[in-house]
């Protein structure tokens, strides 16, 4: 079983999932001088919006231009399945952290983790599909060999743009919920809280202390 405060930072590790239904998960932001305040996307649990009112608009202007596919939200199916995931991961975390046993824990941790992995694998393919797959012949502009693919963290060169990615608040909230659920199931407690005493052998009834040599008074 888990201890009673492994069982707090668990359910603590699902109630800041919720703030991914609040917050976006992800912002990627184009600069270039002819865009002083750049432009941004903001990727949520359920749709993808611009940073500002017309960002979304004017990135997908850009894009037709170098052959890319629009961003249009409703057409990812990702958008739809996340938030379903996202609340059945919630939920059966506080489920798990009600039962406290921990291989139920080590359980919802793992999928909790092959989640996060998939996720990002996923996103950083979504990113590999509209910056490679372009529709060259019809593009206004045509750079032999460019590809336009985002950073999935950090910053990189797309021709007199510099575009930068990073987890938005609602993302570095999902991998802070990651870290505390670790923390719960691999912290070693009895099921007071306290640690664990290594165990030590009692000394055999009657056992004498060992004397040393025989010391002749006269």
């Amino acid at each position: 079983m888990l201890s009673t405060s492994n069982r707090i930072l668990l359910a603590a590790a699902s109630l800041l999932l919720a703030l991914a239904f609040v917050f976006p998960l992800w912002r990627i932001v184009l600069q270039a001088p002819q865009y002083p305040e750049g432009l941004g996307l903001e990727i949520h649990v359920n749709t993808v919006t611009g940073v500002k009112p017309q960002d979304l608009q004017n990135i997908n202007g850009l894009n037709h231009y170098i052959g890319m596919k629009a961003i249009e939200p409703d057409t990812i199916p990702e958008l739809r399945l996340m938030p379903l995931a996202l609340g059945a991961l919630l939920a059966s975390g506080l489920l798990v952290a009600l039962v406290g046993r921990r291989t139920l824990a080590r359980l919802w941790v793992g999928v909790f983790l092959l989640g996060a992995l998939a996720g990002v694998a996923d996103f950083w393919y979504w990113q590999y599909d509209y910056g490679h797959n372009l529709d060259v012949e019809n593009a206004p502009i045509k750079v032999p060999g460019m590809t336009y693919q985002p950073p999935l963290f950090g910053t990189k060169k797309l021709l007199n743009f510099t575009a930068t990615s990073w987890p938005a608040i609602g993302g570095w909230a999902a991998f802070s919920a990651l870290a505390l659920a670790i923390v719960a199931v691999t912290r070693r407690n009895d099921s007071t809280g306290r640690a664990v005493p290594r165990a030590t052998r009692p000394a055999p009834v009657g056992a004498s202390l060992p004397v040393g040599p025989s010391r002749s008074l006269t």
